[in-house]
């Protein structure tokens, strides 16, 4: 049985105040250290004669400690680009650099070394945990591929409640517990406490919120983003939400049949959009207070 999420309230959450989103604005990311980039990244699929270009030669550099959106419809290549990034998928061409130097995955040792610098958190938390783990298991994972595997009992539980606590959840309470004994938000939360003690380089983000009701969603984002206040981690979002990408990135990268057909600051591609699919986003958006153009409909 699913318990409910402590602390939840019946007001309505407006993001923009709950984000902290503001003070990033005027900070030029190019001059600090880039922990992630890509020259002309590919990737295609083959089904017997058919031929598919899921990502088409796209360039891209990120920052420590950006936030960057990567926005595109559904098929417009976005997944396909993140599993290429957290080393699930090889590019079919170009190189990807992980802090200035070409990634190197090989190995299986080589690549648990690497997902130590970047991890990711998906759309759906359901999925996300083996179902046979309990909670204390699911975190202790955690500390031991942080090298804590030596701590003693004693500082390991200090880490876990610590962590736990940081995302709002009690860890006394989810001891012996398994995941899906909790809600779709305290499983992101505690996705996000996961986050807490592994302390990557780089966070993925897939949809991360797009399961979850209203009010767990700003409490989500706003715990994501004091962790990157907090450690100096990269984000990187993958949504088709264009409205939350402008309130909370730095970057945006809009993403249409594999290629990147805009990128820049959030303001230069929200306010200023260069490209006719990033006005077509932006023209989506529903507006409240005025009528809903419905003729691109059907």
């Amino acid at each position: 049985m699913k318990t409910e999420e402590p602390g939840t309230t019946s007001q309505p959450v407006d993001t923009r105040d709950s984000v902290t989103f503001g003070p990033n604005r005027s900070r030029d990311f190019s001059h600090e250290p880039m922990c992630l980039s890509g020259k002309g990244v590919t990737r295609i699929f083959h089904a017997g004669k058919v031929t598919t270009t899921a990502v088409d030669h796209v360039d891209f550099e990120f920052h420590k400690g950006e936030l960057i959106s990567i926005v595109g419809e559904s098929g417009s290549g976005k997944t396909t680009l993140s599993k290429m990034l957290l080393g699930l998928l090889e590019p079919s061409e170009g190189e990807i650099y992980f802090n200035g130097v070409p990634r190197d995955i090989s190995t299986s040792a080589r690549k648990r070394e690497y997902w130590k610098g970047i991890q990711a958190i998906f759309q759906d938390p359901f999925s996300s945990y083996n179902i046979f783990h309990k909670i204390d298991s699911v975190l202790l994972d955690c500390i031991h591929m942080r090298g804590g595997r030596n701590l003693s009992k004693e500082e390991k539980t200090r880490l876990m409640t610590q962590a736990c606590s940081f995302v709002n959840l009690k860890f006394a309470e989810l001891t012996n517990k398994y995941p899906f004994e909790l809600s779709g938000g305290q499983m992101q939360r505690l996705m996000i406490a996961r986050i807490f003690l592994l302390k990557p380089e780089i966070l993925l983000a897939d949809e991360p919120t797009s399961m979850i009701d209203a009010c767990s969603r700003a409490t989500i984002l706003d715990m994501l983003l004091n962790l990157r206040n907090e450690t100096g981690m990269t984000i990187i979002f993958i949504t088709h939400d264009i409205g939350l990408a402008y309130y909370i990135s730095d970057s945006i990268y809009i993403m249409e049949h594999g290629r990147f057909v805009e990128s820049g600051s959030a303001e230069e591609v929200i306010l200023r959009p260069k490209a006719a699919y990033t006005r077509r986003l932006i023209s989506d958006v529903p507006k409240i207070h005025e009528p809903w153009d419905l003729s691109t409909v059907g």
